[in-house]
């Protein structure tokens, strides 16, 4: 069973990418989540990897980070939820708008998730509710630290704490981004120039 992969980005789409692991590529599905903070072509790439066995196929579902692989595993184990609507969940919701709906049952929020009615949000919001503080990052401070910022800026602070980064490195490192940029910058750009001053420390 697959559950990690580094390699280089060989391909990437908003649904799927192709990762070059030593001269095999492998097909991943992504949500959109993963799919903003992808590196350049060509640049190596690690991603949490959940093998979805089925009787005609192998897929592999690909995650930048842990919180998205554990919120996407607990949306499949409800039922009527398969991978094709959990990574559209996934794809519509940040990880810390998706908890907040669960625990607070917000049926009408779930329920705006393409392929997700009334019902299928509801037995989200059901099933999960006792679970969703298990997902790494799904915590009130991370809440909170994105609370004091605004529009593309927190969205984009909230993403990159969910992807295991202490708040206060990307409140400075995003600092420096809107310094550098005077914050014309929209939420991709954000996440990207983000991640590249997390990796230079």
């Amino acid at each position: 069973m697959i559950a990690f992969l580094t390699g280089r980005l060989a391909f990437k789409a908003p649904t799927h990418l192709t990762l070059d692991v030593q001269g095999v590529g492998y097909e991943v599905h992504i949500p959109l989540s993963t799919y903003y903070a992808l590196p350049n072509l060509g640049d190596a790439t690690a991603l949490n990897i959940h093998t979805h066995l089925r009787e005609d196929a192998i897929q592999l579902f690909g995650f930048l980070s842990q919180s998205e692989k554990e919120s996407f595993l607990l949306l499949t184990s409800v039922s009527g939820i398969g991978p094709k609507l959990a990574l559209s969940v996934l794809s519509s919701l940040s990880i810390m708008d998706l908890v907040h709906a669960i625990r607070t049952e917000d049926v009408d929020k779930l329920a705006t998730v393409p392929g997700i009615g009334k019902k299928s949000a509801g037995r989200i919001a059901l099933e999960l509710k006792d679970k969703v503080d298990k997902i790494h990052g799904a915590h009130p401070q991370a809440t909170a630290a994105a609370s004091n910022a605004d529009g593309p800026y927190e969205d984009a602070l909230s993403a990159l704490i969910n992807l295991g980064y202490r708040a206060q490195d990307v409140k400075d490192a995003l600092k420096r981004v809107r310094k550098a940029t005077e914050g014309h910058l929209a939420l991709k750009e954000l996440i990207r120039e983000g991640l590249k001053e997390l990796s230079r420390g």
